[in-house]
């Protein structure tokens, strides 16, 4: 009983990272009708960032955090929307989605090439230590992570739904024309949108590579595990991005202590199938109606 209560926090604390990043996914959706295939890489760059004004400008690590991550809004929340997303719209959701493929395979070699291949230790932003809860030890680490990963996304979501600039990003998201008509700046919610996006992947960034490393294969694994998570939780949907994050956590978790660790990464795309089979909006997701 007491481990499985370990692999549940844990489980948790792995799952709220991946709704993080998997609200990314939901985000750019929302505003391009379009996938990030490089949102994994959005997270596992901002880390690498950190260490290379750590290494290189013999920065402090708070100037680092900082610097990293004014750079990474700057160049993939801003730059990312109006120099890659902007120009390949025009040309249609699939050369976009080449587009985002490509930015994947660029961020993820120049992080090895430019910096490391090894993977290399990330400073803990949150505290280290065990607490003892219902006779299981609990890290320290996995409950300030599991709590500031969902403050973050609570905070996110009262903003969306409770103040003025959220509702207004969420009548572009719906629908930009009658959105421009009713007199909402479109474009300059559209960008504050893939800055939030940015945030995110910066925060999960600082909160995962202390456990997984900071290494440039990073994206791979978080990419594919937020990719699942917002498909199963319903990719139209924040608060569905948020259970499908837990979910995939969770099963990642207890796959890899009761089924097999080999085989810990074939479980959740299982969840994945059935949910594509039964369910294909999703388990929070809302149909959506195309005229062809």
């Amino acid at each position: 009983m007491d481990q499985f209560i370990q692999l549940i926090l844990a489980g948790l604390a792995t799952g709220a990272i991946y709704a993080l990043a998997a609200i990314g996914f939901t985000l750019v959706w929302q505003t391009s009708q379009t996938i990030n295939f490089a949102q994994g890489e959005f997270v596992m760059l901002p880390a690498i960032l950190v260490l290379m004004a750590v290494k290189f400008l013999n920065a402090p690590l708070p100037v680092a955090v900082l610097l990293a991550t004014g750079m990474f809004l700057l160049i993939f929340g801003l730059g990312f929307k109006t120099y890659l997303v902007d120009p390949m719209a025009k040309h249609g959701v699939l050369p976009l989605a080449i587009a985002t493929m490509a930015l994947s395979i660029l961020m993820k070699e120049g992080a090895k090439d430019g910096f490391s291949a090894e993977a290399q230790q990330f400073p803990s932003l949150v505290p280290e230590g065990v607490v003892r809860l219902f006779g299981a030890t609990l890290s320290l680490r996995d409950i300030a992570i599991f709590l500031v990963a969902v403050v973050a996304i609570l905070a996110l979501q009262f903003f969306v739904t409770r103040t003025r600039t959220g509702r207004m990003m969420q009548a572009t998201a719906q629908n930009p024309t009658v959105a421009k008509i009713l007199g909402i700046p479109t474009e300059r919610m559209i960008l504050l949108t893939f800055a939030i996006n940015a945030g995110l992947a910066v925060l999960a960034s600082f909160l995962i590579s202390p456990v997984y490393l900071a290494k440039f294969s990073n994206g791979e694994v978080i990419g594919t595990a937020a990719f699942i998570a917002a498909i199963v939780g319903g990719f139209n949907q924040v608060r569905g991005a948020l259970v499908g994050g837990f979910i995939v956590g969770l099963v990642d978790n207890l796959a890899a202590a009761y089924v097999s660790s080999a085989y810990r990464a074939a479980v959740p795309l299982a969840l994945l199938v059935l949910v594509i089979l039964f369910k294909p909006e999703g388990l929070l997701g809302s149909k959506e109606e195309r005229t062809v």
